[in-house]
């Protein structure tokens, strides 16, 4: 052969090569928007998801009793090819890969809904199932109440300790299914979303239209929103103003430092009253970052007294005041707060994050059309940029929900009548620091035109058991949290000192009621 026809054969070669490479490319790119249009077929999820299992009251606790549950995941580009044990063993940390082996063997890791032997490789959007005894963490039992409804919005106010949407080990135990099982309120579209441990004002629109005329006036921020905290120490007289920008440090747990490389955001704070320990104070956030009211406290030196994750010494000796992290970079950060989740279990795992045992890249339909982020949810997203317009799951419309109607489990809601029509609808912003103060402090009382409402009991209506049924309860003798036993969370470990109080827009505003630590007078030996 002559050095020509070596050259040619070289470069048929290379040709060939590049060829190849283009053809992987257009390969996986064809995948990921057939698996995209698959998902868009996908059936919403009808009433047989809420009736998978039921609550009980135990302790003042919510609790679920355990289930079987299916996750679904389309394969991704990176997988196909691989051998579906060594894609689980290296993606799905949370179990061992021998777990996963004896899985697929049993057939409850399936593809296609097919058994597959362990050698199987994966495919352009196979579908892998796993069966799984899912075990749910406990939430406080306090009531979700309606602050406001009508045909195109439902206004809640969350309690404490209850995620807003399916994520991580939450899914029953969450605001979306409290609403469809118990109050008959489905399809429900999220505005805007506060954390697992933030409690306070949340926006469903019951339609499309609503869901994004609201979230468009969040987004083009025509929204005034107003949070009541308490914070360590005594906070500064006056207006405090804090610009610095904030940056997501890490997305797989959802922590955010202020950082020159993060995004503009602006938060004022006004101190309202001081018990000689912590402060009460107002907030008002005018960007809508992730955990921005947090981080900026923090940034201050006033941190949120029990705030679990940034009122804590992984962020260095001075807890991340002034932006002293202890000269930790954001790896050794994250390292670090894993760590000390694997210590203290503090971090909470309530959302989609490589520590969750049930992890969100084998999630429901419902996780991945509830998460509106493409860089996957942080463990708490307070009123973050990337809200969701998705529909919670249920592909029938919602049945009307009659106001004044009697419920023979006597769930009374209340139901704050700030529709577009009152024009009682004063604001904080009108008001001065001394009459808010006396607002927190009146607690309750003198509230403006309530009406008592009650949710009338329909298909889908379902109260909590008062007490654990143990015939309700399923064990699994290869489930690794049947064998566990775990203590009841705390009273503590159910709330942060941070409460989502009014939100205005452009002709309407809705507030709540105050919790009892927004108080000036309150300490916590109460």
């Amino acid at each position: 052969m002559t050095e020509k026809d070596k050259a040619k054969l070289v470069s048929t070669e290379k040709r060939k090569a590049a060829e190849e490479t283009e053809d992987i490319k257009k390969d996986l790119k064809k995948a990921k928007l057939e698996t995209k249009a698959l998902k868009a077929k996908r059936p919403g999820f009808t009433d047989d998801r809420y009736y998978e299992t039921s609550y009980y009251i135990e302790n003042g606790l919510r609790k679920v009793y355990p289930y079987y549950f299916t996750f679904t995941t389309f394969t991704k580009g990176r997988w196909v090819g691989e051998k579906i044990l060594d894609v689980f063993a290296r993606e799905f940390r949370a179990h061992p890969a021998e777990e996963y082996e004896r899985c697929i063997k049993a057939g409850t890791l399936t593809v296609n809904y097919e058994k597959v032997p362990i050698e199987y490789k994966l495919k352009h959007n196979d579908l892998l199932a796993n069966v799984v005894h899912r075990h749910e963490v406990p939430v406080t039992s306090q009531p979700i109440t309606i602050v406001f409804m009508d045909d195109d919005i439902v206004v809640v106010n969350k309690p404490a300790s209850i995620p807003v949407h399916p994520c991580g080990r939450y899914r029953h135990n969450t605001v979306v299914f409290i609403l469809a099982k118990e109050y008959n309120l489905k399809n429900l579209r999220t505005i805007h979303r506060l954390d697992r441990l933030t409690s306070g004002l949340l926006l469903f629109g019951r339609s499309p239209k609503k869901a994004r005329q609201m979230e468009h006036q969040i987004r083009n921020r025509q929204v005034q929103k107003q949070y009541i905290c308490r914070v360590e120490g005594e906070f500064p007289d006056g207006i405090v103003e804090c610009k610095e920008p904030i940056e997501v440090v890490s997305y797989k747990i959802g922590v955010c430092k202020v950082s020159p490389k993060g995004k503009d955001c602006t938060t004022t704070f006004e101190k309202l009253g001081y018990n000689g320990e912590t402060s009460v104070v107002l907030c008002k956030p005018l960007t809508g970052r992730m955990h921005q009211i947090r981080v900026h406290l923090q940034y201050l030196g006033y941190p949120v007294v029990n705030d679990p994750l940034y009122n804590h010494e992984v962020f260095g000796p001075s807890k991340g005041k002034g932006g002293d992290i202890g000269g930790k970079t954001d790896d050794q950060l994250v390292r670090d707060l894993i760590n000390i989740h694997n210590a203290e279990n503090w971090l909470g795992i309530d959302g989609d994050s490589e520590l969750s045992m049930f992890n969100k890249s084998i999630g429901s339909d419902l996780e991945d059309s509830l998460s509106g982020t493409n860089k996957g949810n942080p463990l708490s997203d307070d009123d973050s940029e990337s809200v969701s317009r998705e529909a919670s799951p249920c592909s029938e419309s919602p049945r009307p929900v009659s106001v004044g109607s009697e419920s023979p489990n006597e769930n009374i809601c209340t139901m704050i009548n700030n529709n577009n029509n009152n024009k009682n609808t004063n604001t904080v912003g009108s008001s001065s620091c001394s009459s808010i103060a006396s607002k927190l402090n009146a607690q309750r009382t003198g509230r403006e035109q309530k009406v008592a409402v009650t949710v009338a009991t329909q298909t889908g209506h379902e109260s909590p058991d008062l007490a654990f049924n143990p015939e309700k309860m399923t064990t699994d003798k290869h489930c690794y949290e049947c064998k566990v036993r775990y203590k009841d969370p705390k009273p503590q470990d159910l709330v942060m000192y941070l409460h989502a109080w009014k939100y205005k827009g452009p002709g309407w505003c809705y507030e709540t009621e105050l919790p009892e630590w927004a108080r000036v007078d309150w300490n916590e030996n109460e």
